[in-house]
């Protein structure tokens, strides 16, 4: 029994010597600590002014399913200018009568002005890089348009009627094809206009003509620059707006400056009443948040000699300044040259 024993002592010995050297004959472990963490990835920095969307076939979003904002657009978007007009030759292929989901589309004729008021809606993701209508590439990152029935390639105001603003964007898409909605603009349009979060806004529709884009360069020929797009803030402090919707002209047009407390009483929509407005075409050129800032406005074209007839209509809660009226667009795009370059306003053509 001891012996037994003994021989499984001896046993054991032997089998934890074997196992001792076996361990020594091993490479010994190294710990190599907590293994790393992946890097994270940059954080994107938020544009300011540019609106935070769901992303493209996210379900979410004021837009279809499968479109929505691009995965990296470019920086200052909202700086980008508006399209530069031109009098392009008109696209045969692109102006003639087409069918949509049984409907017949006709292109206006090119001399003829044309404006509209609708739901506008954006495109982006979904149609980049795709070829238009014009047979250009569509870049939701440029100033472009659809439209149904505009010429292509041809220029069009759009003003946002809920908060004033204003772009010019080139037309060379058809669409959309939608009995509610009246045009398609660009990512960076829609961004501009201040409609990429809602996905759609009542605009303004509104041609600019052939006689109005020869005006416009024969201007800047001669090294003016009158702006038909927007109203930018003028020097002073003064508060315009980016741009805005047409309003109600002047009643009665008037050149003489008067102080403000004049103003207010000329000014009767501000007491409710409705402006009557003569039939023509007027220059809007600028939208004030106060009364006193369109006046000085006023005061100061006169000032600086124009001859023409001038006058603030309060519209809702801004006032507009107005010249006219003018007895054609042409009068009116003259008139706009005429205006003191020293301002830097960006008179819009309006008729009434």
């Amino acid at each position: 029994m001891r012996g037994a024993l003994l021989n499984r002592i001896a046993a054991a010995g032997l089998l934890g010597a074997m196992l001792a050297l076996a361990g020594c004959g091993s490479a010994p472990v190294v710990s190599k600590g907590p293994a790393p963490l992946p890097k994270a990835a940059p954080t994107r920095v938020q544009e300011p002014g540019v609106p935070v969307l769901p992303p493209a076939n996210s379900g979410r979003g004021a837009y279809y399913q499968d479109d929505g904002p691009g995965d990296n657009p470019p920086p200052n978007l909202a700086q980008v200018p508006d399209a530069e007009v031109r009098n392009d030759p008109l696209l045969p292929r692109s102006n003639r009568p087409y069918v949509v989901f049984g409907k017949t589309y006709t292109p206006i004729p090119n001399d003829q002005p044309f404006t509209q008021r609708g739901l506008g809606t954006w495109y982006g993701k979904k149609f980049h890089g795709q070829r238009t209508s014009s047979g250009e590439i569509y870049d939701m990152y440029k100033m472009t348009a659809a439209h149904p029935t505009l010429p292509i390639p041809s220029y069009a105001r759009v003003t946002n009627l809920a908060n004033g603003k204003s772009v010019v964007v080139r037309i060379n898409d058809r669409g959309p094809f939608h009995s509610t909605r009246v045009i398609d603009v660009s990512y960076t349009a829609a961004l501009k206009l201040g409609l990429l979060a809602n996905g759609s806004s009542q605009l303004e529709v509104t041609r600019i003509m052939p006689a109005e884009i020869e005006q416009i360069l024969a201007a800047r020929k001669r090294g003016e620059s009158p702006e038909i797009a927007a109203v930018e803030k003028p020097k002073g402090g003064l508060a315009s707006s980016n741009g805005s919707a047409p309003a109600e002209p002047p009643k009665a047009p008037t050149a003489s400056a008067a102080p403000p407390e004049i103003e207010s009483m000329m000014l009767g929509a501000a007491a409710g009443a409705t402006p009557a407005a003569e039939a023509g075409y007027y220059l809007q050129l600028g939208a004030f948040s106060r009364a006193d800032n369109a006046e000085a406005m006023r005061v100061r074209l006169v000032e600086a000699g124009s001859a023409d007839v001038f006058e603030v209509v309060k519209n809702g809660a801004v006032f507009r300044l107005y010249g006219g009226p003018y007895a054609s667009r042409q009068d009116a795009a003259q008139a706009a040259l005429r205006l003191p370059a020293s301002l830097k306003l960006k008179p819009i053509i309006i008729q009434r």
